[in-house]
């Protein structure tokens, strides 16, 4: 990773952060959120992972439209570090505790 590389992922990470911080207070059943990019192709290989308690608080979630929340402020904060991308709902995921530990073993 380079020096700029370095410097664009602490930028994301404090933006995530904020936006983990908000989410925790306002949607209940949010647990915490990871991201992933690839810097060689950098910003349409970033993704950011929304995690949930259980499958019946994101379906909740969802049903209340707080996804679509999550997405705005995620993206509002990327756009704050200058990070724009053209379609935001292609660059997250949403996810439970179980399923996110599951894909990960499968990689371990």
């Amino acid at each position: 990773m380079t020096k700029t590389d370095k410097k664009i992922d602490k930028q994301i990470c404090q933006a995530l952060t904020r936006v983990c911080e908000t989410v925790k207070i306002e949607v209940e059943g949010f647990q915490w959120l990871t991201h992933f990019v690839d810097y060689n192709q950098f910003p349409s290989s970033l993704s950011v992972i929304c995690i949930f308690s259980s499958k019946d608080e994101l379906e909740k979630t969802r049903k209340n439209m707080k996804d679509q929340f999550i997405s705005e402020l995620i993206k509002t904060e990327l756009e704050q570090i200058n990070i724009k991308l053209k379609n935001i709902n292609q660059h997250i995921l949403f996810n439970t505790e179980n399923d996110f530990k599951s894909a990960q073993n499968k990689f371990n």
